[in-house]
């Protein structure tokens, strides 16, 4: 393999691969990017067998062929040339020789038919969406997702389709989220889930779009494409938890608030909660007072008081500090409404004159 190619483009495709190799003792190729020369593209693939991806770019192909060769390794050198506008790449007694003007390295390069085969995902199920609307979307609910990979469908976000939008639904059984984003006409796919880790390189992988990509799914990968770019995830095989059963169907309490004001008293009452990062809201509809406390042992207690629109019962419940303030990057409301059926049942936060978001919080034990 022998090709010229521009700095800037190389170093923004192997920044994009690079992030998804893999780290994996038993199967070392996965820390490498694949470049494959032909027809005047260069293809940069890399995967972790969780997640693959793959870019094409404009090259001069002097001489075809592929090489694999440590994506870190590659990225840190040409991301620091600094004075050079062109690269050449080139194969030379079985190592890569990456060479400028004012510069020549020659990286190790690793078993080309070691390299795992990147899925490419029939187009029977495919729809467009458009991409600030999937990051939307997606950024609305990956915060709710398990860390943990106990229970895989927790650690994933869900995508089911309704007649005109993609629902994006997270829990950990804590809180939930909940965004509609409104597609172009689609087939209907029923549920699928997306591992939670894959979402944040998707993201980072297509945050520089502003138009649609391709979603093609079936039963084992969902793929996103657009142009020059191409990746894939791999989905999980489960079912995720009924949850519109655990939505409230009825209001006994129901607080409106603006969201900044909310936000100041959460955090000035976390300065003094417990190890638990418990607050209490305590609701006087006579009084028309909404009340945050918090007590700490250690440091001492606090209350703040919140102007707020009030209807229905007096109620006093508890709630984890991070549980809530997570949410607010989820709503772009001025105003917020906190509605309450019991002191056992879940918080639901929506913002006002928003359907599209929705977000549960369950209330701690006393």
């Amino acid at each position: 393999m022998n090709i010229e190619c521009i700095k800037e483009k190389l170093t923004y495709a192997i920044s994009k691969a690079e992030r998804i190799t893999g780290k994996n003792i038993s199967l070392p190729v996965l820390s490498c990017v694949l470049l494959e020369a032909h027809d005047s593209l260069l293809t940069i693939k890399a995967t972790n067998l969780d997640l693959g991806i793959e870019i094409s770019l404009p090259v001069k192909v002097i001489k075809p062929g592929k090489v694999a060769v440590s994506g870190g390794v590659l990225y840190n050198f040409i991301s620091n040339i600094t004075n050079d506008k062109n690269i050449n790449l080139e194969v030379v007694n079985d190592n890569l020789k990456v060479s400028t003007k004012h510069s020549n390295s020659i990286i190790k390069t690793f078993p080309v038919e070691d390299f795992p085969n990147i899925p490419k995902v029939s187009k029977e199920k495919t729809f467009t969406f458009n991409v600030p609307g999937l990051i939307r979307g997606f950024k609305s609910v990956v915060y709710s997702s398990s860390v943990s990979t106990i229970r895989p469908v927790l650690s994933s976000i869900l995508l089911s389709s309704e007649e005109d939008a993609v629902v994006f639904v997270a829990t950990d059984s804590f809180r939930l989220s909940e965004k509609r984003v409104g597609v172009k006409k689609h087939k209907e796919f029923g549920q699928i889930l997306i591992p939670f880790k894959n979402v944040g390189e998707i993201i980072r992988t297509l945050e520089d779009i502003k138009d649609d990509v391709v979603v093609c799914l079936n039963e084992n990968q969902i793929s996103f494409s657009y142009e020059n770019i191409y990746i894939t995830s791999r989905v999980i095989d489960g079912a995720f938890p009924d949850y519109k059963q655990i939505i409230p169907k009825d209001t006994k309490t129901e607080v409106v608030v603006l969201k900044q004001d909310f936000i100041s008293s959460l955090r000035i009452s976390n300065i003094f909660s417990d190890k638990f990062s418990q607050v209490t809201f305590q609701i006087h509809q006579k009084e028309k007072t909404f009340e945050i406390t918090t007590k700490n042992a250690d440091i001492g207690e606090n209350v703040n008081s919140i102007d707020a629109v009030i209807k229905g019962e007096d109620l006093c419940i508890s709630f984890n500090y991070k549980y809530i303030i997570d949410c607010f990057q989820s709503i772009d409301s001025d105003s917020i409404s906190l509605s309450f059926s019991d002191t056992n049942k879940p918080m639901v936060v929506r913002g006002v004159g928003d359907k599209s978001f929705l977000y549960l919080v369950m209330p701690m034990n006393k």
